[in-house]
């Protein structure tokens, strides 16, 4: 991993905690535990939060329907690997 995907890996762990005030410090997330149910314990509206700021501060959307969303959401270093390949901002 890069020093730009370890950057890019902590600001996404930090807006995961920031926006939905998760009571974890962001560099205590494991980048491969689930986000959803077991691992953090996010559930679907959480999820849907995390897809609606993700998708104002990078620039592109998230959609509810998007059949990767799995793949997608499924842990913090999914999440910013989405995320490096599709930002604009």
């Amino acid at each position: 991993m890069t020093s730009a995907d370890e950057n890019l890996q902590r600001e996404v762990a930090t807006l995961l905690v920031e926006s939905l005030n998760l009571e974890i410090a962001p560099e205590a997330i494991d980048p491969h535990a689930a986000l959803y149910g077991e691992g953090l314990g996010l559930d679907s509206i959480d999820i849907l939060e995390l897809a609606l700021v993700v998708s104002k501060r990078y620039g592109f959307q998230l959609r509810s329907d998007d059949e990767n969303n799995a793949r997608i959401f499924a842990s913090l270093a999914s999440l910013t690997e989405h995320i490096a390949g599709h930002r604009t901002l």
